[in-house]
């Protein structure tokens, strides 16, 4: 292995590949400066800008798993030992894998009358490639800084899908403070948002390009931002006409969100499992000071099977008669397996249920999206041996189809679909589970696995998108972390906090959550009805580029060197 000097390391280009990474894991919570999202990508590509294709790759995926080791360091918070740090590893290096192949691609498949320059080396010739770059026509770098945003979107899509998806930090997700900016998501998703960092991070590397192309030409960096400036001017014109646009509120439904605050050593801990649902029982009773409609426990409060332990089931649907509330909770199920090979094969359900005033269960939703090494071990039986390095030892079954949980009382009736745990995060998934007349959704949640860290904030984060893609409310009942409710735009409307205020305390709060009017016309946003349009138009404008490049290799500029390495 050739040995390197950390003088050598610091006169290459990693360090700026690391440095893209820190930035774009700090613009994601818990530090969340959403402007280094606008600048990280285009950083990434200024690190291997005049690199051959394998050092391109390379410092891509220093760039990623700079970024992911940073912003998913909550793992190691997993009470296991062992397994945290070797799927926080395990997990980054992966995902580092999509940064690295942006970057290749970005230098790689341009067309053949535009060809970013990757063979030069050293610092001085970084400068030559960026003047190549600017020596590059208007139209040919605006078409390139294009064409870079829609390869990340299709990476992204890719993600979000591959394995039952991992869609965590999704680019756009970082801009979720930014109200105004985030209403495209009703059109485009989630992935709209994430096309216009990108589209303007690239064009900001081609203004500096141009800067030291052009040196004398004091404003001719403004060319190359103003499309994407304009873009982003038209998105904001658009986020604040829906802001001041919205229909006035109706009726509305108390809510009332029970967290519990239980560690997640204790949910393991079986012994404990009477004590800790006492008191669940006793935080929900008080909480019925407080007139509700409706009792919402998180993922994972429930420490038995609702449907197979009679004191469970009787405790929770006597509370529900003798507050007449209807109620909707988290709970394991179980049911015999279909085409089972031995008579006491069981497929097991992370699921959520829905138990009316009258003590009956009227309803049960079974997570569809389940945690790969957390619900589920991928390729086991196959490789039984993986289950050695798992927090789990058996699995969950997959729930088949969303299911509408439907309330109602005098005055009013409520259509909800439920989300479980990260399923929030899922676009496609969020869509799906809303009909034309849900009237919002809820999500059940249990973060105690990651105590005090980013984790929590970061599924909220993503959450908001799924209100403002489905234009719906979003509640979040969640066992330790983030309890609150998003309106339709995805704003926190309120959320819980214990008397010292802490969001990680047991205790719970009532919301009002408007519902939709009569007269409104229920008319779904422009997202729930074609759904990922933009963002499989992103992957065949990828692959169609992609497939022409192979097709007819690139001949644009290079930059030649000598067998000393020195620019001819």
């Amino acid at each position: 292995m050739k040995f390197v000097s950390p003088k050598a390391f610091f006169q290459s280009r990693f360090p700026l590949a690391l440095l893209a990474g820190f930035l774009l894991a700090s613009a994601f919570p818990n530090l969340g400066v959403a402007g280094f999202a606008w600048i990280a990508p285009g950083l990434m590509l200024a690190a291997a800008l005049g690199r051959p294709g394998g050092e391109s790759f390379r410092l891509g995926y220093v760039a990623g798993l700079a970024h992911y080791l940073v912003s998913l360091s909550w793992l190691l918070r997993i009470p296991v030992t062992g397994f945290p740090i070797l799927g926080w590893v395990a997990l980054s290096a992966f995902l580092a894998l999509l940064p690295a192949v942006w970057v290749w691609m970005a230098f790689q498949i341009p067309s053949s009358k535009f060809q970013v320059p990757t063979e030069s080396s050293g610092e001085k010739n970084w400068l030559d490639a960026a003047k190549e770059l600017a020596a590059q026509s208007w139209s040919r770098r605006i078409a390139w800084s294009f064409l870079c945003a829609a390869i990340w979107v299709a990476l992204e899509m890719f993600i979000t899908r591959l394995f039952g998806g991992f869609p965590w930090n999704l680019l756009g997700t970082s801009q979720f403070r930014l109200v105004p900016l985030i209403q495209i998501a009703s059109l485009t998703g989630v992935y709209g948002v994430s096309f216009l960092v990108v589209w303007m991070s690239v064009s900001l590397l081609g203004a500096a390009a141009s800067i030291l192309g052009q040196p004398g030409y004091r404003s001719v960096w403004t060319r190359e931002i103003i499309l994407p400036l304009a873009a982003v001017g038209a998105v904001y014109g658009f986020g604040f006409h829906r802001l001041t646009h919205t229909p006035a509120p109706g009726e509305t439904v108390r809510v009332t969100l029970v967290q519990p605050s239980i560690p997640q050593t204790l949910i393991w801990n079986s012994d404990a499992d009477t004590q800790r649902f006492r008191e669940l029982i006793a935080l929900s009773r008080s909480a019925m000071t407080n007139e509700t409609d409706i009792l919402i426990w998180p993922e994972a409060a429930i420490p038995k099977m609702i449907r197979y332990d009679e004191e469970t089931f009787q405790a929770v649907t006597n509370l529900a008669r003798s507050h007449g509330v209807w109620m909707i909770v988290g709970s394991d199920d179980g049911e015999p397996r279909r085409d089972a090979v031995k008579p006491d094969d069981t497929d097991y359900f992370n699921a959520s249920f829905l138990i009316s005033p009258a003590g009956k269960i009227a309803a049960r939703y079974c997570k569809r999206n389940l945690v790969m090494f957390g619900e589920y071990i991928p390729l086991v039986r196959w490789l039984p041996f993986i289950k050695w390095f798992t927090p789990i030892q058996g699995g969950f079954t997959p729930g088949e189809r969303g299911v509408p949980f439907e309330m109602g009382g005098p005055g009013w009736h409520v259509k909800t679909a439920t989300l479980i745990c990260y399923e929030d995060m899922f676009p496609a998934l969020g869509r799906d589970s809303a009909e034309p007349d849900t009237d919002f959704l809820v999500n059940l949640t249990n973060d105690g696995w990651f105590g005090e860290g980013a984790a929590q904030w970061q599924q909220a984060a993503g959450a908001a998108f799924r209100a403002v893609e489905n234009g719906l409310p979003l509640v979040r009942c969640a066992n330790t972390g983030l309890t609150c409710w998003m309106d339709a735009h995805g704003r926190v409307r309120d959320f819980f906090a214990d008397k010292n205020g802490s969001v990680y305390g047991a205790g719970f709060f009532t919301a009002e959550i408007p519902l939709r009017t009569s007269v409104e016309s229920r008319q779904p946003t422009f997202y729930h009805e074609y759904g990922d349009w933009f963002g499989w138009s992103c992957v065949a404008l990828a692959v169609a580029t992609l497939a022409a490049r192979w097709l007819r290799p690139a001949a644009g500029v290079k930059i030649h060197t000598s067998a000393a390495g020195h620019p001819k």
